[in-house]
This record gives structure tokens, C-alpha cells and sequence, in this order.
């Protein structure tokens, strides 16, 4: 199993929901008004008055098998606007 932490800004709400969806993954917590600035590119999203936008944060547990095919709706999501900011990270899960 992998654990999948999703950050995003919020104008990618509904289509990570969708994303979610349509793979059947039912189970996440969600994290709303998160703050963060990309490692390379992209606008801080620092609910400031300079970086208003701010980010979302979502973590779902998933099999294996589900993993890659995440990673390539939201890689795909990203590009369609990368300058938003859209990331996926996985990590092994050893035990629920």
C-alpha cells in the first residue's frame, strides 16, 4: 500500500475530487488553507497580501497498483496549468 499526500492550489478542488473519484478512492483526509511555495517554479500560495492563493493538501492510503495511475492524472492535471502548482508524493505504507 502507498500512502499518496496530494498539495494543490484551490483552484484544482474539483478536479482532484473527480480524479479521487473516478479511481474509486474513497478514503482521505483533507487539509483546507494550506501555505507552501514550489521547489522550482510557480507563485508562493501564502494567503498573504502579496500570494493570496492558497493550497489545499489531501492524503489517501491506495494499493500499489493504484499508484501509477494517480500520478498520471495529476501529473496531467498539472500541465494543464503548471504554473498553479500540482504535486503527488508516495510513501510505503507497512502496516493499518
Amino acid at each position: 500500500m502507498k500512502a499518496a499526500f496530494l498539495a494543490y492550489n484551490q483552484a484544482f478542488i474539483d478536479e482532484v475530487e473527480q480524479v479521487l473519484h473516478q479511481l474509486s478512492i474513497r478514503g482521505y483526509t483533507k487539509w483546507e488553507d494550506v501555505k507552501g511555495r514550489g521547489t522550482k517554479t510557480g507563485e508562493p500560495h501564502l494567503g498573504s497580501h502579496a500570494w493570496p492563493s492558497k493550497n489545499m493538501a489531501t492524503l489517501c492510503i491506495i494499493d500499489d497498483n493504484v499508484a501509477p495511475i494517480l500520478k498520471s492524472r495529476i501529473e496531467a492535471l498539472d500541465n494543464s496549468a503548471p504554473e498553479q502548482g500540482l504535486r503527488v508524493f508516495f510513501w510505503d505504507i507497512t502496516d493499518v
